[in-house]
């Protein structure tokens, strides 16, 4: 095709003009109603919080509205993750609420552990118990088993005061001052196998 530079400007503005009466004659976009449906988090309370799962410590915005948890997200302040949230960090709204699938209600979750449960040995189901009993149980079971395996003092005559039948692992959903009272009770039973999540 033999297109002088005159016709190509010619054709270049009928091509422009053609898309632009389409574009102004043409079926119209649809568009939603005005009417904007009320955010679920209007009125509720806002409070920060750390996620529950890895090492990482990403930041969480909870909204509370009449005493329920009705919203989890990121924390967009918070310097390590910036409003981000993994697929977990997301999911954990689902640890304490999910939505009744015929209702579509808000419920709480009927898979939610809220009491202790203890298997005995050799049981085959588990029964629920007191927490005073499982905590006095758990004491009286650190105790024996400490008593029962703590060194004192090594083959070489060497005061070591441990016991190597304990290990501590602690977690990231524990602060810094929780994670260091639990590492001062653990190095008073003489432990020394004391490890982190973050760092497996």
């Amino acid at each position: 095709m033999n297109l002088s530079r005159r016709g190509f400007f010619k054709l270049t503005g009928a091509s422009f003009a053609a898309g632009a009466l389409a574009e102004l004659f043409g079926p119209s976009n649809a568009f939603a109603a005005d009417a904007v449906p009320e955010m679920r988090i209007t009125g509720a309370t806002e409070s920060t919080s750390i996620c529950c799962y890895c090492g990482v410590g990403c930041g969480m915005v909870l909204s509370v509205k009449d005493g329920e948890l009705i919203n989890l997200e990121g924390d967009p302040d918070h310097p390590i993750n910036r409003g981000a949230l993994c697929s977990k960090g997301s999911a954990q709204f689902n640890i304490r609420n999910v939505y009744d699938p015929e209702t579509g209600e808000l419920m709480l979750n009927p898979a939610r552990l809220t009491k202790v449960k203890y298997r005995a040995p050799k049981a085959a189901e588990f029964e629920e118990v007191e927490w005073d009993w499982a905590l006095a149980e758990i004491a009286k079971r650190v105790k024996a088993t400490r008593d029962a395996n703590y060194t004192a003092v090594d083959e070489n005559g060497v005061t070591v005061n441990r016991c190597e039948a304990i290990g501590n692992l602690g977690g990231a959903a524990l602060d810094g001052e929780e994670g260091y009272a639990v590492q001062k009770m653990a190095r008073a039973l003489g432990l020394t196998w004391i490890e982190h999540q973050a760092r497996i």
